[in-house]
């Protein structure tokens, strides 16, 4: 048996958005035992594991096109006004339950395309919510998620510069700075969550105070990957982990200490079960 000494980071886990949509979810399922929602309810396959028991029904664009007369949920990533329209025509009462951020940020966009602005947008590729704010644009805006993606000296002289709501803030305006260095005059929207870049500052603080760190999240949360990064710089002793069955006993010596934190889309009970599984050692 080792002796560790185990804690979870009280600031990890779902971001309002998230925690607002699975209310939403839970309620309706609670009530009527079945609902529809629109690509993964949160980037975390455990607790989509968790949900779809209670008949949560996980659906894409291509069988949304064949409903008629049910009930979707739409998730916090948002959606392009092409889903809207398609819930008109079919019938559908949409359940939005899209993060007030986003949608802020989908009607800023909204207001720069109407203005005939030259829109760029820092963000994943094929991400959920890029897919929303590029729809606002009718697909005419520039996606990129790095900077060597740019011709740099073909870019218009003028552009409106956006970010998804979940990348590196550092990042961001690291980028602005090459451009506005390379003579492009940028209209700048900083428009990430403060609620997800404030978690930078406090995981790396987090992961100063213990030997190990386990980080919780699931594969497909760019959230959980960048933030999986701010800890494996502070840490070395870092661990990406998105089931309790994936933590090894060997990576922990007796008398250490072990800090368990996640991304914005991991829920405080898996956190509690990887927890629970070192404990086991």
């Amino acid at each position: 048996m080792l002796n560790l000494d185990v804690h979870i980071d009280q600031h990890s886990g779902f971001c309002f958005g998230v925690v607002y949509a699975i209310e939403m979810a839970e309620e309706i399922l609670d009530d009527e035992g079945r609902l529809y929602c629109l690509g993964d309810i949160v980037h975390n396959d455990e607790e989509v594991k968790r949900l779809t028991q209670k008949g949560l029904i996980i659906i894409n664009h291509d069988s949304l096109k064949d409903l008629k007369n049910e009930k979707i949920l739409i998730r916090a990533h948002g959606e392009p006004p092409s889903t809207y329209e398609l819930a008109i025509k079919n019938n559908l009462t949409l359940v939005d339950a899209s993060c007030p951020v986003v949608l802020k940020l989908q009607n800023r966009i909204k207001n720069s395309y109407d203005k005939d602005e030259t829109i760029y947008i820092y963000g994943k590729h094929g991400h959920a919510e890029v897919i929303g704010l590029l729809g606002q644009t009718r697909n005419k805006a520039v996606v990129f998620q790095d900077i060597s993606e740019l011709d740099i000296p073909s870019l218009p002289k003028n552009i409106t510069l956006y970010s998804q709501t979940t990348k590196s803030t550092d990042k961001f305006y690291e980028i602005n700075e090459i451009l506005k260095a390379n003579g492009i005059t940028i209209n700048t929207n900083d428009t990430i969550c403060r609620q997800v870049s404030n978690r930078d500052k406090e995981l790396r603080e987090f992961a100063s105070k213990f030997d190990h760190i386990v980080f919780v999240s699931g594969t497909k949360s760019s959230n959980g990957k960048v933030l999986f990064n701010v800890c494996k710089e502070k840490n070395a002793q870092t661990y990406f982990v998105s089931s309790p069955e994936e933590v090894e006993q060997s990576w922990f010596t007796d008398g250490q200490s072990v800090g368990i934190c996640g991304a914005t889309s991991t829920p405080m009970w898996l956190m509690e079960k990887v927890r629970d599984r070192i404990r086991e050692f």
